[in-house]
């Protein structure tokens, strides 16, 4: 028996495999593909179907991968399948820990007035909805390089909901131009982007190196913010008559989310250590300062007002923020790195990423990833690309490394933000509110491409290490 290797565009297995591992044209591989298809076509009708997103994906990532047990049991290399299934299920661990402790604490920020405060912040000075449209989008922009596009938007996000909750219109705008915005804004730092964070990783491109992409990523962000602003009405925010006070410890709470970042940078950093391993470590400060809070527990006038009685008044609990974190957005995540995953292990992302950078030549190649990243997740799109390693300059690892992170934005399922986003505002933020304004983003995509090549032209011919 031959000893093959099995690359699957993820990782390499070294199997004793009788037969040919490449099943794209097999019927399990073009079944699994119609599987895969078919619950992303139900993850965009879930507008009309009212069924959550993450059920048909998690449906598809089982079948999937029940279809390749079968077949390479059939091989007696079952265990090729079940060594496959634990990669990608770290791949999501890693993710689902890092989301969990986000969500957690901007629940606990919910809780604790903190966004209620900004909102009454922001309408106390007559700031009307367009103007409170640029703020979340430019804070957006320059905090997603810090504490990454996904945390970002989730934060902004429940600013705008809370200031645009009878505003609907306004909020499927402004939650399109924080997604957009993080997007952008992450495509510039290492620490930005999960994929930005792979190709430093990797070494393919300094840390300084990112901030060339600063000129393109902003630009990527205000075409369409500024197109999209047209949109929004100029009317005042209304005013609340009851005046917003922060709870007991949510200073404190926000100085922890600070302290949480920068541990898991640290972590990543300086320790070689994977950013979940911080921001767990974060989960443990909220944690302690949540048992702190309830033993020292106390009633303030506010919190009689708003409670009614003193009897009724809850104490802090953190595992209440973890039991509110969104999980139908942490189960679609599942479903899609599963799903993509298996796709990857049949070789349908080895081929997509041989014809493109075989066929077509790095500049499309690396404009075509982009776009394909909108309909597939950006994830496996560019560890696809780093298994692949074209040969190509730094002027184009920087290219694809700014196409993978804002070609998300031409679609909501594209990149993590968005789909955070439709499960935080369901109903309200949808698939088909951001494709409305796709012409616009793709017109921002186009310009930034443009803005690169015009001012990186210096690292034409600079090989990468």
């Amino acid at each position: 028996m031959l000893k093959r290797v099995l690359k699957t565009g993820i990782r390499t297995y070294d199997i004793e495999h009788p037969m040919h591992t490449d099943l794209t044209t097999h019927w399990v591989g073009l079944t699994a593909l119609a599987l895969f298809i078919l619950a992303y076509l139900l993850v965009i009708a879930e507008e009309y179907t009212q069924l959550r997103k993450s059920k048909p994906v998690v449906l598809a990532a089982g079948l999937i991968w029940a279809l390749l047990a079968l077949e390479y049991a059939d091989a007696d290399s079952s265990h090729v399948v079940e060594h496959a299934v634990e990669h990608f299920l770290v791949e999501f661990a890693q993710l689902f820990l890092f989301l969990l402790t986000a969500m957690t604490y901007v629940n606990a920020m919910t809780e604790r007035n903190v966004f209620d405060a900004l909102r009454g912040w922001l309408v106390a000075r007559g700031l009307n909805f367009r103007t409170i449209f640029w703020i979340t989008g430019v804070l957006s922009f320059f905090l997603s390089p810090l504490i990454d596009n996904l945390t970002t938007a989730l934060v902004m996000c429940a600013v705008v909901l809370t200031i645009g909750k009878d505003q609907p219109r306004f909020v499927a705008v402004a939650c399109i131009n924080i997604v957009v915005a993080a997007n952008a804004g992450g495509a510039f730092s290492p620490f930005g982007d999960i994929t930005t964070l792979m190709v430093w990783q990797r070494g393919i491109v300094d840390f300084g190196t990112f901030f060339a992409l600063f000129l393109p990523s902003l630009v990527n962000f205000l075409v369409p913010a500024f197109l999209m602003s047209f949109a929004v009405p100029q009317e005042v925010a209304p005013a609340d008559p009851n005046k917003v006070v922060l709870r007991r410890g949510a200073k404190r709470i926000i100085l922890l989310f600070v302290a949480t970042i920068f541990t898991a940078v640290s972590f990543h950093n300086f320790l070689h250590l994977p950013p979940f391993l911080g921001m767990m470590t974060g989960l443990a400060y909220l944690q302690l300062f949540g048992y702190y809070l309830r033993q020292t527990h106390k009633v303030t006038p506010y919190d009689e007002a708003s409670y009614g009685s003193v009897g009724d008044i809850p104490p802090f609990d953190v595992f209440e923020g973890i039991a509110r974190v969104e999980w139908d957005t942490l189960l679609f995540f599942f479903g899609v790195i599963m799903c993509v995953g298996g796709l990857g292990f049949i070789g349908y992302l080895e081929h997509v990423s041989a014809f493109l950078y075989g066929e077509l030549g790095p500049t499309i190649a690396n404009i075509s990833v982009g776009v394909l990243s909108a309909l597939i997740d950006n994830i496996p799109i560019m560890v696809a690309v780093l298994e692949m390693n074209p040969s190509m300059d730094l002027q184009q690892w920087l290219l694809i490394t700014l196409t993978a992170g804002v070609g998300g934005s031409l679609f909501s399922i594209g990149s993590a933000a968005g789909v955070a986003l439709m499960g935080q505002a369901h109903g309200t933020y949808t698939f088909f509110s951001h494709l409305r304004w796709t012409p616009a983003i793709a017109l921002g995509y186009a310009l930034s491409i443009w803005l690169h090549f015009l001012i990186n032209s210096r690292f034409i011919n600079i090989p990468v290490s």
